[in-house]
């Protein structure tokens, strides 16, 4: 993963031409500007770039900064961005009214450059902070795989796109075997070692940006591959299980054992009549029956 920040977006939003290249020039040598005239203006412009902090003039020709807000609060794509209220209206009634509607700060015209930046960089900070806060929730904080509340939630973007799109989603179901026997001989600390090194193998694996690895619970992972058919989804199955018979956990005594893994697949073009449920069972069928005839074997149904 690249350790490069990703550019802060900032839309400035004013129908006034000079406050608006005013704050331009203020704000760009630090950040990426995008710009807006009007209240419509804004609320396609949100919605299509997804900027990561609004600044909102609230005097305006067509929609009212207040009225913008509100319908940014209501759309998917833009009610979790930061608003900043910059306006000529002063008084205490108005900086509640922004404040109570959700805005993050309020500032007055004429406003002094230096005070806009640092209110921004405060902003900044609150924003990457609420971000890493986010992304560790959804990792598995020993495997660095994402976690079930994230696979979940990939689940369900997944099938909707599957769905629109017409193309077939499929689940790989993979259990390690004999881990509770490993893990009571040789203590939690070497079965950690061995989920990681599980994980690793199932990362370095997959192929596509899209696929997604996540441990499932305990020793159970699963890989998410969309728009891959079953055929496809079973051969994916088969080389992570060849790789995984080549890796080798250590135990206490200095020696080594092989890691094996059971797998299930399988695949559903996702239609009115089904649901990522159903994927979810199938796949755990298929590692049950790999499970049943002898373990460390990658099965589908038929």
């Amino acid at each position: 993963m690249s350790n490069q920040v990703k550019t802060f977006t900032i839309l400035v939003v004013d129908d006034d031409s000079s406050s608006l290249e005013i704050l331009s020039a203020v704000l760009s040598p630090e950040y990426e500007i995008l710009t807006a005239t009007s209240g419509q203006e804004a609320l396609e412009t949100a919605k299509n770039r997804k900027p990561d902090l609004i600044i909102l003039d609230i005097i305006m020709p067509d929609i009212s900064g207040f009225e913008v807000m509100a319908r940014l609060k209501e759309m998917p794509e833009s009610r979790n961005i930061p608003i900043i209220f910059i306006t000529a209206l002063t008084g205490e009634k108005y900086e509640e009214k922004g404040l109570l509607l959700g805005a993050a700060d309020y500032i007055t015209k004429p406003f002094i450059p230096a005070v806009v930046r640092a209110r921004v960089h405060t902003q900044e900070q609150n924003i990457r902070q609420m971000r890493a806060i986010e992304l560790l929730s959804m990792i598995d904080a020993l495997t660095e795989v994402s976690n079930r509340r994230s696979f979940d939630i990939q689940l369900t973007i997944s099938w909707a796109h599957a769905l629109r799109e017409k193309r077939p989603l499929s689940l790989l179901m993979l259990d390690v075997d004999n881990f509770k026997c490993y893990n009571d001989t040789y203590g939690h600390l070497m079965g950690d070692e061995m989920l990681k090194a599980v994980a690793q193998v199932c990362k370095n694996t997959i192929k596509r940006a899209g696929d997604v690895v996540a441990r499932f619970g305990g020793e159970e992972f699963a890989v998410l591959l969309p728009n891959t058919e079953l055929e496809s989804a079973l051969s994916m199955a088969e080389s992570m299980r060849a790789r995984m018979e080549q890796t080798h956990a250590r135990t206490t005594d200095g020696k080594k054992t092989s890691v094996t893994v059971s797998i299930g697949a399988a695949s559903i073009t996702p239609g009115p009549g089904n649901s990522p449920a159903e994927l979810i069972a199938k796949a755990d069928a298929c590692l049950y029956a790999a499970k049943k005839s002898g373990k460390n074997k990658a099965m589908s149904e038929g």
